[in-house]
């Protein structure tokens, strides 16, 4: 049996040694998986609807706990830990809703009656990554088992911890045990059995746009479902009729959030010229602000980089030449730090302006009028998320229409709301994920036609 050390991106300590799951345990849980989808597809909708409330509640039980063994896993913050448990607790309750209201239609047509049925896929893989272990692993189950299918789930390989308890919970609350199973493995062995095995009706997946693509490929030749949720390069556009003094202080958690390593992070501040130095003046106090230390404190806003091999990655777009504008500060010693750092690159053709760098550096840029922002949030391959600050409304929904990205904010940097859809355009991705209508991408319409004629 092989394992793998969990180390404590803050102190480089191990936390706990995980057994990872080979090709053939992966083959059979998924036999499992499909053994059981009859069964669970049959459960009576309120039946499915309670138990899966029953399982929100016992997450909401542990939420301390879950919170905590983030915290030494991934390096989040307490606060954020937390609200991420609580955040997989309201996403269970939300789609608790759903079995009861899944609704086909009846379409008026000549010569009978038709229905329309949500048929369930059958089992749906769902691959989670390392920078939101636990809201990015509901957002895919908790839609799915809504839906009628059974789960087999992988999360990142370096962090296994909160979804191996998410799994055990499931099984507290009620949940049979092959209809929702976590496991821990690589993605060249784990998810690659997803994408191969024909059991496997659809993969969920989160993370680089590069393993993104493999696996889009992968899956065509099953003609297999797919929702994807990639990288972004998210422009952070301040018009010079903002509230400059929030946009600038607000700035800094739209990147720094979870030390940068986040698909929605607004790592390109977009500042209207006639502005730039005043935000560059009302900015620095803001990045010197930022609170980086041990995330198990109440007070830390930033806590580490998740492994040496990623702190490498970001460290290499920061060297002597790199244009820093100015640095926040950041513990030394143990554990993989990493100071807020603001740069400015000459235009959008350079790395730090251009490349989803995935830490805690975050790029301003001016320009001069509105087409000019809306052209330059686009001058990029991916298409996520964004933040628009002004206080013309007119100009906000123009801007907000022109630019090419699934999820935008006025006046604030919020991108998920589980009551709202979530996804990106271009390269960003290819499905939605959360809000009213995820629970029908776990499903397939079924066109039933009964004749009333003689």
């Amino acid at each position: 049996m092989t394992t793998f050390e969990v180390l404590n991106p803050a102190t480089e300590e191990v936390v706990r040694s995980v057994e990872l799951t080979s090709a053939e345990e992966t083959d059979a849980a998924i036999a499992r998986a499909q053994a059981a989808f009859p069964a669970w597809r049959a459960v009576a909708p309120g039946d499915r609807a309670r138990l899966l409330r029953r399982f929100a509640d016992a997450v909401d039980a542990d939420i301390e706990n879950l919170a905590r063994l983030e915290v030494a896993n991934s390096g989040h913050t307490i606060g954020n830990a937390r609200w991420e448990a609580g955040n997989v607790r309201d996403v269970l309750t939300y789609y608790s809703a759903s079995p009861e209201r899944l609704s086909g239609k009846q379409i008026p047509v000549p010569g009978g009656v038709n229905l329309t049925f949500h048929e369930p896929l059958g089992v749906v893989g769902v691959i989670v990554p390392w920078n939101f272990p636990m809201p990015i692993a509901g957002w895919g189950f908790a839609p799915a088992l809504a839906a009628g299918n059974t789960v087999v789930l992988k999360p990142a390989e370096l962090t296994p911890l909160t979804a191996i308890r998410l799994g055990e919970l499931a099984r507290e609350a009620g949940i049979p045990e092959d209809v929702f199973q976590v496991l821990p493995g690589k993605g060249s062995v784990v998810g690659q059995r997803f994408v191969d095995h024909p059991a496997v009706r659809k993969v969920v997946f989160t993370g680089s746009t590069e393993v993104g693509k493999r696996i889009m490929a992968g899956c065509a030749a099953q003609v297999k479902r797919v929702t994807l949720e990639l990288g972004g390069k998210n422009a952070n556009i301040v018009f010079a009729d903002a509230d400059l003094e929030k946009a600038a202080a607000t700035a800094p958690y739209g990147v720094f959030d979870n030390a940068g390593q986040d698909c929605c992070a607004r790592s390109l501040i977009l500042v209207q010229a006639s502005v730039y130095e005043k935000f560059m003046e009302l900015l620095e106090p803001a990045v010197n602000g930022v609170v980086v230390g041990d995330p198990r404190l109440e007070m830390t806003e930033m806590g580490p980089l998740i492994s040496a091999g990623h702190h490498a990655k970001v460290s290499s777009y920061v060297d002597d030449s790199a244009p820093v504008a100015f640095r926040g500060s950041a513990p030394h010693g143990p554990g993989y730090w990493f100071p807020p750092t603001v740069v400015t690159p000459p235009d959008l053709r350079h790395p730090l302006a251009a490349d989803e760098i995935f830490g805690p550096v975050v790029a301003v840029v001016p320009f001069d009028g509105e087409a000019d922002a809306v052209t330059m949030a686009n001058h990029t391959e991916y298409g996520l998320s964004g933040s628009i600050w002004t206080r013309d409304v007119g100009r906000a929904f123009r801007v907000a229409r022109g630019v090419e990205a699934g999820n935008l904010s006025v006046n604030s940097h919020s991108s998920v709301r589980y009551w709202t859809p979530f996804g990106g355009f271009k390269q960003s991705g290819l499905g939605r994920e959360l809000g009213p209508d995820a629970v029908d991408a776990f499903t397939e319409i079924k066109n039933v036609f009964i004749s009333t004629e003689d």
